[in-house]
């Protein structure tokens, strides 16, 4: 491998406790999903832990608590800051008076990632890809900042799904009631958390999810069961992915979800479908594109654009009102 840069500088305009930040009085805490125990040559080693990071207001105004779940290469920082530097999703949440809980999925950030325990690695995000995905008109970013918090998945995109729901079906075990907020490939894990756990998932915030129904995504593999690559329950069961086209999906059923796409986006001309098929398997689903909301030029990492503090505010606004419908 060689070195195709000299980009060893942090380009930040100012020292961060100087220009960045926010001002709120939380409460806030950590603590560990933790993994299966596994022999190991050397010993027994514990196999894919989640990170768990959770804050809250002083008075928390909203009766479920959000959890945050990052898409595919990323970590939980995605929900907590920028790239530029400002508060992310996670920070506004918080202050419109929810609690939440932002998690690493297994493998990511503060997740450890063992091959001999998790499975190969896939490959990791290069710039050429990032530029076309995360194209936008609202990025102000330094690229090095976006690309340094990015890893490699598994590269078996179901087991990986698999240990992120059971993960996080075993969070909901905890935090009780919660609504899922999840971003690109973090999407087909809100799906699978909901088969796990139905009566725990209140509603689903899907941002930008992967899709469409049944496509390879390139890079990353096949969306084998519809919108994920490990299985889900149908109705009537589905012996095959073949069987799954049109059945329901219980876990759905009558569930809030509202689709989030960017009005720039590439996953803007699939999400319809994306609705369509959650919608034919029972859910309660909507599309809620930005420029509809008069929120204009955003692509895939709509969460961390220059804008973000626009985009998280009709999320909070259809959050809020299915708390209490």
């Amino acid at each position: 491998m060689t070195a195709t840069g000299a980009a060893f500088s942090v380009r930040i305009m100012a020292a961060p406790h100087l220009s960045g930040g926010y001002e709120v009085t939380v409460r806030r805490g950590q603590f560990w999903v933790p993994g299966e125990r596994v022999a190991a040559p050397h010993g027994t080693v514990q196999r894919a832990p989640m990170f768990v990071q959770w804050e809250a207001p002083r008075e928390v105004t909203h009766p479920y608590p959000l959890v945050l779940v990052h898409g595919g290469g990323g970590q939980g920082t995605d929900w907590l800051g920028t790239p530029d530097g400002r508060p992310g999703w996670a920070t506004r949440f918080v202050e419109a008076g929810f609690a939440v809980y932002v998690v690493d999925r297994c493998g990511h950030g503060r997740s450890p990632y063992h091959p001999d325990v998790v499975g190969p690695m896939g490959p990791q995000l290069p710039y050429e890809a990032a530029a076309t995905l995360f194209a936008s008109e609202n990025t102000t970013w330094d690229t090095d900042q976006l690309l340094a918090s990015m890893g490699p998945l598994p590269a078996d995109l179901a087991a990986s799904q698999r240990l992120d729901a059971d993960r996080l079906s075993r969070l909901l075990d905890v935090t009780g009631p919660a609504v899922l907020v999840t971003h690109s490939a973090g999407g087909p894990v809100g799906w699978l958390t909901t088969d796990a756990r139905p009566d725990l998932v209140v509603a689903i915030a899907a941002i930008e999810p992967m899709g469409p129904p049944f496509t390879d995504f390139p890079g990353l593999g096949p969306l084998t069961w519809g919108l994920t690559s490990a299985e889900i329950t149908y109705d009537p069961p589905a012996v095959t992915p073949a069987d799954a086209a049109g059945r329901r999906i219980p876990a759905l059923a009558g569930k809030p979800v509202v689709v989030v796409s960017g009005g720039a986006s590439a996953f803007a001309g699939f999400t319809p479908q994306i609705v369509e098929f959650l919608n034919a398997a029972g859910a309660r689903a909507e599309h809620l594109h930005l420029p509809d909301c008069g929120i204009t030029g955003n692509g895939h990492g709509l969460v961390f654009e220059s804008n973000s503090d626009e985009t998280v505010e009709p999320v909070i606004e259809w959050i809020t009102a299915k708390e209490t419908a």
